[in-house]
């Protein structure tokens, strides 16, 4: 199964970070060719790909911990996810931590299968580098935008 965490400081405070990765519709903002559509009250749904080589990956989130503060020491923020589509299988993650001088660091982890699951145990390394590598630049984005 690939697995990867990736890490991205962000000028701007944890609770401003943690506003804008929960607000679900714009993660299409910061990841290519992804749109994201909430379906329920704790579940959303994010299609990625290009025409008929789209798929849809719908999550639903089990746990859910806002950051309690901004200032350094203050608790970290948490969101999980279980991704529970017909390609991606799994779990997700991301936590938000104050730090000092109005910025936060978010840490995004993924252990994910994907279909057909074969190809996931041969190619599993390959999935873990094009995973860290793909959210790293979305977190990258996604800072960006925060900051502003």
């Amino acid at each position: 199964m690939p697995r990867f965490t990736v890490s991205q400081t962000v000028r701007a405070p944890a609770t401003v970070t943690w506003a804008t990765l929960v607000d679900w519709p714009r993660h299409g903002d910061w990841a290519p060719f992804t749109s994201v559509a909430v379906t329920g009250d704790r579940a959303f749904t994010a299609r990625t790909g290009i025409g008929r080589l789209a798929f849809d990956d719908p999550m639903t989130v089990t746990g859910w911990q806002p950051p309690s503060g901004d200032t350094p020491g203050d608790s970290a923020g948490r969101c999980e996810v279980t991704k529970h589509g017909h390609v991606i299988r799994g779990y997700a993650w991301f936590t938000v931590t104050p730090l000092p001088g109005n910025r936060s660091r978010v840490l995004w982890g993924e252990d994910v299968t994907v279909w057909p699951h074969r190809l996931t145990r041969l190619t599993a390394p390959a999935f873990e580098a094009i995973g860290w590598l793909g959210f790293k630049t979305v977190l990258r984005s996604m800072a960006e935008a925060a900051a502003r």
